[in-house]
């Protein structure tokens, strides 16, 4: 049939579902659609697959095969009819970071939990929330038979439930009760955070599909392990992604077990590892930043290039709804040097470089982590070595300025696409074409941006880190 070569990648994000309608053949988006999700930091789970289906519409019709990458950890807790106890709590929501400092001590240690599901947890994580529920909701927790992960939930709506829950080793290596090393789930861990043993999806291996009805369902990832995908990120890159998060990833061929926390020990959607380090706040202190000025996104960078390097002194730590890295899930935010003499177009600037200055740090640490072939070819080429700026912030002009002066280093920024998406339709073409390796779908051209290294920012900006480094806001329990 004509339609036989179409696939649907479904990225399914903290904000909102993201529908890309692709060629198989060589990777070409043919169409595309978005539908919003809720606000909040808890949700409930049916309001995704409500716009799961807005985005797709009639497509399930042209189209093969379909696969979704989802927002990584957020915790689906199901009763026995497969319906939610409670509302999904996000990978953003900080409520369970005493639970996670509880998990790690009864694993033994920080050394110990990474070594055993390659992360340290923090707040983020599924196993977190799990206890969160089990302390503060104990008739939830009672009724919770299944956990799935977002993707999970999502995936087994597109195959009508006509099969179990099902996921993929690089989603569940965010649980914290999963072990990536030997792609097998810690039910031991899964219970002793919810305090009964619960079911936990099957594992779909690489590439392989989940469902096969009149459409195939491959078993979808997590978000970060899409967008790996759907850039075709290459051994010695880093991608750095500002959306609701900022995340800066690599892939590695043998497994990380970072026993400081600072970077997470994920697996890939290929076999592989993505080692990353995320933090909470990004794409989102522009758009406060923005929202105080009262301005909108393009005002904003060009009063922060009327500015000079540095925000004639003014610096953001920018830990507004606390932070993952580093991990201070009660922290707020902090402004340093604010004078008489203070413009809009330093707040601007400030804002802008504290983004960047964030998001260095998380490049540093996972250099730091993984060793040295990380961004072994600094020249700017086209070989190992790039480091890769995407999500919706990239197209910022200001962020576009300042990424290599604060990077320091070439920063090259590919077209502008729905990346995760897109990895969610290769993986879907993959498990379509039953082949070993994923379709090679050919990488356009991205643009190389380049600007004198401006250390001093960077210093200013960890002097106040490292200064307000105590503050923080009540804690939140409920």
């Amino acid at each position: 049939m004509a339609h036989s070569t179409r696939v649907v990648g479904i990225d399914s994000s903290t904000q909102s579902t993201k529908a890309v309608l692709v060629d198989a053949a060589d990777g070409t988006v043919l169409a595309q659609r978005s539908a919003p999700h809720p606000d909040g930091t808890s949700v409930d789970p049916r309001h995704w697959l409500k716009a799961c289906d807005d985005a797709l519409g009639d497509w399930l019709g042209e189209a093969a095969a379909v696969a979704v990458a989802g927002q990584q950890h957020g915790m689906v807790a199901l009763d026995a009819d497969g319906e939610p106890v409670h509302d999904a709590l996000l990978w953003n929501d900080t409520r369970s970071a005493d639970a996670a400092v509880d998990l790690v001590a009864e694993m033994g240690g920080p050394q110990e939990c990474a070594a055993a599901v390659g992360s340290v947890l923090v707040a983020s994580f599924t196993a977190s929330k799990l206890r969160w529920l089990r302390d503060h909701r104990p008739e939830a927790a009672d009724r919770t038979t299944q956990v799935l992960l977002p993707h999970d939930y999502v995936s087994w709506h597109l195959a009508a439930r006509r099969t179990g829950p099902f996921t993929d080793r690089g989603d569940a290596s965010g649980t914290g009760y999963f072990d990536a090393r030997t792609s097998a789930w810690r039910e031991d861990l899964a219970a002793a955070a919810l305090g009964h043993e619960v079911a936990l999806p099957r594992v779909v291996a690489d590439g392989a599909a989940a469902y096969e009805g009149s459409v195939v369902v491959a078993g979808g990832t997590g978000d970060n392990m899409g967008a790996a995908l759907g850039l075709g990120l290459a051994a010695g890159d880093v991608v750095v992604s500002i959306g609701t998060s900022g995340v800066a990833s690599a892939i590695a061929e043998t497994p990380v077990a970072d026993g400081t926390g600072s970077v997470t020990g994920f697996a890939d959607a290929t076999g592989r590892y993505l080692p990353m380090a995320t933090t909470m706040n990004a794409a989102g202190i522009l758009d406060l930043q923005a929202r105080l000025l009262g301005v909108d996104h393009a005002e904003l960078g060009r009063l922060a290039l009327a500015a000079p390097p540095g925000a004639n002194g003014v610096t953001l730590s920018p830990y507004y709804g606390g932070e993952r890295t580093p991990d201070r899930p009660h922290a707020v935010g902090v402004w340093d040097g604010l004078r008489p003499s203070t413009t809009r177009e330093d707040l601007a600037r400030a804002a802008v470089e504290a983004l960047l200055c964030s998001l260095a740090d998380a490049v540093d640490l996972l250099r730091s982590r993984v060793g040295g072939a990380l961004l072994a070819g600094r020249s700017g080429g086209d070989g190992d070595g790039r480091l890769l700026l995407i999500g919706g912030a990239a197209r910022n002009p200001a962020v576009r300025a300042l990424a290599p002066a604060i990077l320091g280093m070439p920063v090259h920024v590919p077209p502008s696409a729905e990346y995760v998406a897109l990895g969610a339709a290769r993986q879907a073409a993959w498990a379509l074409s039953g082949a070993v390796d994923p379709p090679t779908w050919e990488a356009k051209g991205a643009e190389v941006l380049e600007a004198d290294p401006t250390p001093a920012v960077r210093e200013a900006y960890a002097d106040l880190r490292d200064r307000t480094g105590a503050w923080t806001r009540p804690e939140r329990t409920s």
